[in-house]
């Protein structure tokens, strides 16, 4: 649905989706390959998502904040963007869980370590799908706030204070 909203707002509405962007961008797709290549263990693996989901964490916390309804909604839409990078995390952490129990069956501590190292960057990839998929919506999210619009979901379930007396 379309609004009629000042540059301003729009402005302050861009805020969550930068923020997201910058969460995916900065956390997800350049400090996990450094903590790859680093070579710094599997542990430097959990740095990058516990950063993440601090910001993400922020986002929800902002988007059950009340100020203008245009831009509350565009906090709720960040989140809703923030939920499928938490299912890629889900994803990754199960499969991350079975390559360390697998690692623990075998007999030689070489061939535990090449089978977690294999099966872990393997597992990798849910999340990397998540974070491209959310990069994409969250081009979307942008083209939206240049035109003023609110998805319709968000309409019906939080009406805007000028039509939420009407019928």
């Amino acid at each position: 649905m379309n609004f009629d909203v000042s540059d301003d707002i729009k402005k302050q509405a861009r805020a969550p989706h930068n923020l997201f962007v910058l969460n995916v961008f900065l956390f997800n797709l350049l400090m996990t390959p450094a903590a790859i290549v680093l070579d710094i263990g599997m542990l430097a693996l959990l740095i990058p998502p516990l950063f993440s989901l601090s910001v993400i964490a922020y986002i929800y916390i902002r988007s059950n904040k009340q100020t203008i309804w245009f831009v509350d909604m565009h906090w709720r839409l960040a989140f809703r963007r923030c939920q499928w990078l938490l299912l890629g995390y889900g994803i990754t952490s199960v499969l991350m869980l079975i390559a360390w129990l697998l690692s623990l069956t075998a007999t030689d501590a070489k061939m535990a370590e090449i089978m977690f190292t294999a099966i872990s960057r393997v597992a990798i990839l849910p999340t990397l799908l998540a974070v491209m998929i959310t990069v994409v919506l969250e081009a979307g999210g942008f083209h939206l706030i240049n035109h003023g619009e609110v998805p319709d979901k968000l309409v019906e379930k939080y009406p805007p204070p000028e039509l939420a007396g009407q019928p």
